[in-house]
C-alpha cells in the first residue's frame, strides 16, 4: 500500500481475495500495524466438558466397542466412538468431527495398526536368557570362542506381498497375480559379531532340512568353538540330529531361547515373529527387512525368482556386514 500498488495487485503478490485485502487495509489504518498480527480463532464451545473429554478417552483406551454395547465390534471407529459419545453424553458428531476432535483436543489418538505380545511370554525367563547371554559372550570378548550365531527359518511367501510406498497420488500400483501364492522356506544364521548372514533354501522344515543345514554350517566354521541361539521348534529336539550334535559337542553348543508358549501351532510361531522373538534373536530383524524389502509390492512368476531376489538381498547385506551389525545385531 506504501509503495501504491493497486489493490489487485496487493491480492496477488500475497495471495488473498480482494476482500480479505480490503479488511487488511481496513484494519491497519484503524489502528496500525500491531492490529494486523495474526490471532487463531478459538472456533465453536466445546459440547464435551473437560471431565467428559477424559471419560471418553478412557472407553476407548481400555474397552472394546463390545463391552460397551456394540455387540460383534472389536475395534473402534469414528462411527462407533461417535455413538458412544452420543449415547453416554447426547452429544451429536458427524464421523469427520469426531475424528476432528480426537485430534483438536489433543487426546494422543492415532488411527493405526496394534502391534501382537504373547499373553503367556514369561518375562523372567526372557530376562534370564539376556543374562545367561551376556555371560556366553564374555568367551568371545576372552577369545575363548569363536562365534555367537543366530538362526531361525523364515517362510517368505508372495502372498504377504502388498506394502506401503511412494506413488503418485491418485495413481495406485495394482500387482499382477496368477492366483497362486510362490512361497521359499529359509533356515539362516546370523553371526552376532561379523554380521554375517547365511541362510539355506528348502522346500519343508523337518528334522532331515535343519540336519542338511547344519553340515555347511560346521563346515563354514570348522575347528572354531561356537554357541549356537535357537529357539524350541520340535526339528531343533529332533531324534535324528543328536548323533551330529553329540559328534561336534566339542566345539558347539546350542542355546534355546526361553519359550514363549506351551504350544508351538504355526499361528503362535507367526505371533512370536512379531513380537519379543525380536527382542532376543535379532535374525528376525534381517528377515523383517528382506521381506520389506524384497516381498512387498512385487510379482514373482516362479519360486526361482523369489530364491533369486533373497539370494541378492543376501548377498547386499553379506557386503556391508557393518552396516548388517547396526542395524539387526542389538546389545541386550
Amino acid at each position: 500500500m506504501l509503495q501504491r500498488y493497486p489493490v489487485d495487485s496487493m491480492g496477488q503478490i500475497i495471495q488473498r481475495s480482494l476482500t480479505t485485502v480490503y479488511q487488511y487495509l481496513q484494519t491497519y489504518r484503524a489502528g496500525g500495524l500491531p492490529t494486523l498480527d495474526l490471532h487463531h480463532s478459538p472456533g465453536r464451545p466445546h459440547r464435551l466438558t473437560p471431565e467428559q473429554e477424559q471419560q471418553g478417552a478412557q472407553v476407548v483406551t481400555f474397552n472394546t466397542p463390545q463391552a460397551v454395547g456394540f455387540p460383534a465390534n472389536m475395534n473402534w471407529t469414528s462411527a462407533l466412538v461417535r455413538d458412544d459419545l452420543q449415547n453416554t453424553f447426547e452429544v451429536t458428531y458427524s464421523e469427520r468431527g469426531t475424528r476432528g476432535l480426537w485430534y483438536r483436543l489433543g487426546l494422543g489418538f492415532t488411527c493405526t495398526r496394534p502391534t501382537y505380545t504373547l499373553a503367556k511370554a514369561d518375562p523372567a525367563k526372557q530376562a534370564a536368557f539376556r543374562e545367561d547371554f551376556e555371560v556366553v559372550k564374555k568367551p568371545l570378548l576372552d577369545g575363548e570362542m569363536d562365534h555367537i550365531l543366530l538362526e531361525q527359518e523364515s517362510m517368505i511367501r508372495d502372498d504377504q506381498a502388498i506394502g506401503r510406498t511412494w506413488l503418485p497420488k491418485g495413481q495406485p500400483k495394482q500387482i499382477p497375480t496368477y492366483g497362486k501364492h510362490w512361497g521359499d522356506k529359509l533356515l539362516g544364521i546370523l553371526d552376532d559379531e561379523t554380521g554375517e548372514v547365511f541362510c539355506q533354501h528348502e522346500e519343508h522344515y523337518t528334522a532331515v532340512e535343519f540336519l542338511t543345514f547344519l553340515t555347511p554350517v560346521v563346515a563354514r566354521y570348522a575347528g572354531e568353538k561356537i554357541v549356537m541361539v535357537l529357539d524350541h521348534a520340535a526339528i531343533h529336539h529332533a531324534t535324528r540330529i543328536q548323533p551330529f550334535l553329540e559328534e561336534h559337542r566339542d566345539h558347539w553348543t546350542l542355546m534355546f531361547l526361553p519359550p514363549y508358549s506351551p504350544t508351538r501351532t504355526a499361528s503362535t510361531r507367526r505371533i512370536a515373529r512379531r513380537c519379543t522373538a525380536r527382542q532376543l534373536n535379532w535374525i528376525e530383524g534381517v528377515w523383517g527387512s528382506l521381506k520389506r524389502r524384497v516381498m512387498y509390492n512385487v510379482f514373482f512368476r516362479s519360486v526361482k525368482e523369489i530364491i533369486a531376489a533373497v539370494t541378492a538381498f543376501i548377498e547386499r547385506i553379506n557386503n556391508h556386514l557393518m552396516e548388517t551389525v547396526d542395524r539387526f545385531c542389538v546389545r541386550l
